[in-house]
């Protein structure tokens, strides 16, 4: 089986070189490069990783380029821009750059961005234009944003993070209002990311007091549309574990099931081509 994980940021040192973001805070205290990664990967038994770049990084993409360009079957980047400063009309060549394969924004503290027309408008426009899928961080309160955008550019491949979420919440708390995200399953564009779960619970693994929220998101997106992943540096239980999650506590996925969930449906959707089954 593939394994494919949905998300992992890498990050360098603090440096006058390099500086980091105002106030950033990383996952862990060291730096977090991909001779680090590889390992954990091997020892997981995971086979590829989408890298993110960390807030801490603003929009630099260089890092993760070089791991993609380094280790091209292993990563790949999603990466980031500001829309403000990113000039129009450059999104129809973003997939030319090896191991770029799409775009990532979170809102989850600029949710008043998402629609605004001046921000973000040719941004879902270019992006629907050049085939550019985007993983988008969003908060249940405003799926329904998303569901509008989604909406008015049906081509537009969009991924949302960590189920959307709230940062800091914890069990049942949580999935409260797990039903604003299952309403956008309706848009055939619009996918998840089942990823990070072991952080949004104090119960250790397997998790089971999470196992019933991932089958309600199941049956409204199915295998073809939630794609694993684990947030790796802020990951609460093993590497490993967190693929035996899915691949071995969870009976009622078929096997089926889990070629898609753990890595090709997503490597379909955002164009990574994968070796034949």
């Amino acid at each position: 089986m593939l394994i494919v994980d949905s998300q992992v940021h890498i990050w360098a040192a603090n440096t006058p070189e390099r500086p980091w973001a105002e106030k950033a805070k990383p996952h862990r205290p060291e730096p977090f490069g991909i001779k680090k990664l590889l390992p954990e990967m091997k020892a997981a038994g995971v086979d590829r990783v989408v890298l993110v770049p960390p807030s801490l990084d603003r929009t630099r993409n260089d890092l993760a380029l070089d791991a993609a360009h380094s280790h091209p079957r292993q990563f790949a980047v999603m990466g980031k821009i500001n829309p403000a400063t990113q000039p129009r009309g450059t999104l129809a060549d973003w997939r030319n750059e090896p191991g770029m394969l799409g775009l990532r924004f979170n809102f989850k503290k600029n949710m008043e961005k998402l629609l605004n027309p001046e921000h973000m408008g040719w941004v879902w426009a270019e992006a629907e234009a050049a085939g550019i899928p985007m993983y988008v961080g969003v908060e249940h309160s405003a799926v329904k944003l998303v569901d509008a955008v989604a909406e008015r550019h049906p081509q537009l491949r969009i991924i949302l993070d960590h189920l959307a979420l709230a940062s800091g919440a914890k069990d049942d708390a949580a999935f409260r209002d797990l039903d604003l995200l299952l309403a956008i399953a309706k848009r055939p564009n619009v996918a998840v990311k089942i990823s990070a779960l072991p952080g949004y619970t104090t119960a250790t693994y397997p998790c089971r007091n999470l196992h019933p929220y991932v089958q309600r998101v199941y049956d409204a997106f199915g295998p073809g549309r939630m794609f694993w992943g684990s947030d790796l540096t802020r990951l609460k239980c093993s590497y490993r574990q967190c693929v035996k999650m899915f691949t071995e506590e969870m009976p009622w996925l078929t096997t089926g099931d889990l070629e898609q969930i753990m890595g090709r449906a997503l490597c379909e959707w955002i164009g990574w081509p994968v070796p034949a089954s």
